[in-house]
């Protein structure tokens, strides 16, 4: 009880910190919300018209008494309305969301999938032929930038071969059935997979790698074991605990990545979500979508931290005082 209940502390104070820090420097980046809020008419409005305005929004308060105000309604589950569009920032996030969840989700275990097998097959084919050409071209396309890679493929693919939609999660007019998403999908898919997949494989196949060179794996060969079953039977169950882990420290890491493809692709998720309520000075909207990339990013650190320790019990010995023994 007492170890979750510090990590249980550890994440709240985590999320007010970043709350606080994510409250005032959005309040404190050049630009005018009132523009969000209302257009163009904010340049003819007068001076009492724009603090009337500035008044209604609750900007005209100092920043520590409007992130207390703020904190105070979110704990109600009041999370504000958004400036750019007009309506509670929950049913803005609730629209957008899904789709976000969608393409993370799918390119997530697409990633860790191939990672797996392709890792394996490396460790298989060490220092031979298949080995060397896939670590030299992982290596190179690992290094290519996702905005890059997804502009070249919208260039090719829906430019020039006209095969493929460059933006959108569905067709203009439709309802969005299966085979219009998943067409969509293609292009931003394929970005957020190669863009993760060697740097993820590359960590299997060395930690594969590591076992094989074991004792025990000198042990099994004396005894006539083999390769595959070497591989498959032993090196691979040892690797599953920090292949665990290093799926959990991976979510943030995919999460950036799957924005920076949906601001390249318009594609509507959280990604565009971000981009747009940073363009427009959208405050309430910026602060939660920041406040929830952040939690997401926390506890996956927390989790794998956690499956970590409890898989390896010498990381969770070191943090035993002296005392304490």
């Amino acid at each position: 009880m007492i170890y979750y209940g510090k990590k249980i502390l550890a994440f709240l104070l985590s999320i007010f910190l970043l709350s606080l820090a994510v409250f005032y420097i959005a309040r404190l980046t050049p630009g005018d919300p009132l523009r969000s809020y209302y257009g163009e008419r904010v340049e003819k409005m007068s001076m009492a018209e724009r603090q009337q305005a500035e008044h209604r929004l609750g900007l005209d308060r100092p920043i520590y008494v409007q992130y207390a105000r703020w904190l105070q309604n979110a704990l109600r589950g009041d999370l504000g309305i958004s400036y750019q569009y007009k309506t509670d920032v929950k049913e803005v996030i609730g629209g957008r969301i899904g789709n976000t969840l969608l393409l993370g989700g799918i390119g997530f275990l697409l990633i860790f999938g191939l990672a797996l097998l392709l890792g394996i097959v490396c460790a298989w084919q060490e220092n031979r032929l298949l080995d060397r050409v896939v670590c030299r071209a992982g290596t190179v396309i690992s290094c290519i930038p996702e905005f890059w890679l997804s502009l070249l493929l919208i260039l090719i693919f829906a430019v020039w071969l006209r095969l493929l939609p460059s933006s959108g999660a569905y067709s203009v007019g439709t309802g969005g059935g299966i085979a219009d998403r998943a067409v969509h999908l293609i292009l931003p898919l394929i970005v957020v997979v190669i863009g993760h997949l060697w740097y993820y494989a590359y960590m299997i196949r060395n930690k594969m790698l590591e076992e094989v060179r074991s004792d025990y794996v000198l042990l099994a060969k004396s005894k006539g074991c083999g390769r595959a079953r070497i591989l498959f039977c032993h090196c691979l169950p040892n690797i599953l605990p920090s292949y665990l882990s290093i799926m959990a420290l991976a979510v943030p890491h995919i999460l950036g990545g799957t924005y920076i493809v949906e601001t390249v692709f318009s594609y509507p998720g959280i990604g565009t979500l971000v981009y747009e309520s940073a363009q427009y000075r959208d405050y309430n909207l910026m602060t939660v979508l920041c406040l929830l990339t952040g939690v997401i990013v926390i506890f996956c650190n927390m989790l794998a931290q956690t499956v970590s320790e409890r898989i390896d019990p010498r990381i969770r010995a070191k943090e035993v005082t002296p005392h304490d023994r």
